[in-house]
């Protein structure tokens, strides 16, 4: 191969790197711009609370029974 060859191949690889690489860029963007932020929840604590009253008493419906509407036939 001649020099003129070499160099050719040279300048065509040089070209094809930069190429892919604004194409790979133009796709998947900076990598530093891209921070999200997460929200954070609150420590979960090994206490538990009494539950309300007004909704939790022994008066209360139980939606476990069976209930039948109108006369057994």
């Amino acid at each position: 191969m001649k020099r003129t060859d070499i160099a050719l191949l040279v300048i065509i690889a040089a070209v094809s790197i930069l190429i892919s690489y604004f194409v790979a860029q133009y796709f998947l963007g900076d990598m530093t711009e891209k921070g999200v932020k997460v929200d954070t929840i609150e420590k979960i604590q090994s206490t538990i609370q009494d539950p309300d009253p007004a909704i939790f008493n022994s008066e209360a419906i139980n939606p476990a029974v069976e209930v039948n509407i109108g006369s057994e036939s």
